[in-house]
């Protein structure tokens, strides 16, 4: 077992001193650890002898109290300052506050050398150095018995918890939700403490800190591979987990969590293919009710969702996110855009909260299998109206109209009309008239900008413009005629699958 604060104390070589905080002469030492930083508390990983030549300790009665509590709450076992240093008269306040939580607070006689200290610490956790090694094996081995299915979460998780003699929850840090489908709840206490800092980068502000939230010590600590996901730790006792197991622990949890990622891609290629074939016509309805059923998906009552991000990589996770909040989804990522064929009784704010803030959606009327063609256009007008209106979610003829058109329909019949026959000459041509169009618009109608930018010559630009004119029979000198077929580029732009 690790020495005690009294068993060092009590070893006449180092003629310590217990100045205060008597009552807490039973901690336990895992490591002695010098700094003369001023947050020294930041150093704590939990059960150190934190050790300083006065540096660190506050000049006023305030400061010192702050320095005692924010020790106590790290987890630090005791403080030991050097004696005729660089230390500030220790004020009778700091004193009381060391014996009211308690801290021991241990003089170090001038001119012993800290590493002493260290020494004797070190050599009294050898024997502690093997029970962590046999502990650390068995971590391991518990992820060899695990599998790789993500229903063993779960039970990966609480014989953990029986193995570290704590209660131990994986969450996203920016909601506090629970990491895994199946995961436990944050408790009441710890919800409603964390609850104003969700969304930050770190709740603990580090990779691994010991808290004191409402009278129980809490340890926070980041999951490797997985940037959100973060493992809180109640311990059930006393001493507290031992550190270094504790980040096997977290590597262990990482690592399955790494394995049910890996499997989830696979569904999730599956579904992209499966919903490309159905989108295209390419399925028929019994075959397409049979694919949704065993994503999870009721064939007979489910709408499309359409999403776009400024950041593309914001949706690859997407489909992710929807599994964690226990949402049966099949996704497929198109041209910059990912469509989501959800269960029609999903909750838009948990839509909102897995695409993520900055995402724009759009959602379409729930439909069944035979629909699905008419859903994913409903959704993509639905999303061209939501980046239009700067909405993060738009449903179908919910809302602001988009363009003043009312829907998809009249959309099309727009398109069709004003850019048809750009696309049929297109077909029949090689050409490049619709990216010029689109070109010269974004120019602000500039010959010489347009040129430019499609690296043709100018005369090139101006005879494709006059030939768009032909085709459509409109006069592209008249402004009300360019501001219908922007409209029409929009509409086109926004529809495309």
């Amino acid at each position: 077992m690790a020495i005690t604060v009294a068993e060092l104390v009590a070893e006449p070589q180092l003629g310590l001193t217990l100045i205060a905080g008597a009552a807490g002469r039973d901690n336990r030492i895992t490591w002695a650890h010098t700094s003369d930083l001023p947050r020294l508390w930041e150093w704590v990983t939990g059960g150190e002898l934190m050790m300083t030549n006065g540096l660190s300790i506050p000049a006023d009665a305030p400061g010192q109290v702050a320095l005692a509590e924010a020790l106590m709450d790290s987890g630090a076992s005791a403080l030991a300052i050097g004696e005729k240093m660089h230390a500030p008269p220790l004020l009778p306040e700091f004193l009381d506050a060391c014996d009211r939580l308690p801290l021991p607070l241990i003089n170090i006689p001038y001119p012993l050398p800290f590493i002493a200290i260290a020494r004797s610490v070190a050599e009294s956790s050898l024997l502690e150095e093997s029970r962590r090694l046999r502990q650390t094996a068995r971590v391991y081995d518990l992820l060899r018995t695990a599998g790789a299915s993500e229903d063993h979460w779960q039970s990966l998780v609480q014989r953990l918890a029986t193995e570290l003699d704590a209660e131990l929850f994986v969450v996203d840090r920016r909601c506090l939700h629970p990491w895994h489908p199946d995961g436990q709840s944050l408790p009441a206490f710890l919800a409603d403490e964390w609850a104003p800092l969700s969304g930050q980068v770190s709740l603990a502000g580090k990779n691994f800190q010991w808290h004191r939230v409402r009278g129980r010590h809490v340890l926070t600590m980041d999951i490797p591979t997985h940037a959100n996901a973060l493992l809180v730790v109640l311990p059930r006792s006393e001493p507290h987990p031992d550190a270094v197991v504790l980040l096997h622990a977290a590597t262990v949890l990482g690592l399955q969590l790494s394995r049910i990622v890996l499997s989830l891609e696979g569904q999730h290629r599956l579904a992209g293919e499966f919903l490309l074939q159905a989108m295209e016509g390419r399925l028929g309805t019994a075959e397409m009710e049979s694919r949704l059923a065993a994503f999870g998906v009721p064939a007979q009552d489910f709408m499309v969702a359409s999403i776009s991000a400024d950041d593309g990589e914001q949706l690859a996770n997407v489909h992710i996110e929807l599994w964690r909040h226990g949402v049966s989804a099949a996704s497929l990522r198109r041209n910059n855009r990912l469509h989501v064929v959800v269960p029609a009784d999903v909750p838009d704010d948990v839509l909102v909260h897995c695409a993520g803030s900055s995402a724009a959606m759009g959602i379409s009327a729930p439909t069944t299998v035979a629909g699905i063609q008419r859903a994913l256009q409903e959704s993509l007008w639905a999303l061209g109206s939501a980046r239009a209106n700067k909405l993060g979610l738009a449903r179908y003829a919910q809302g602001p109209s988009w363009l003043g058109l009312t829907g998809f329909e009249e959309g099309t019949a727009l398109v069709r009309r004003l850019l048809g026959p750009i696309f049929e000459y297109e077909q029949s041509q090689e050409g490049d008239l619709i990216v010029t169009l689109r070109t010269y618009l974004d120019s602000q109608r500039s010959w010489q900008k347009t040129a430019a930018a499609l690296f043709a010559h100018r005369q090139t630009i101006i005879y494709r413009i006059r030939k768009i004119g032909e085709l459509t029979g409109l006069d592209m000198g008249e402004t009300s005629t360019l501001a219908q077929l922007w409209f029409a580029l929009q509409i086109h732009e926004a529809m495309r699958r």
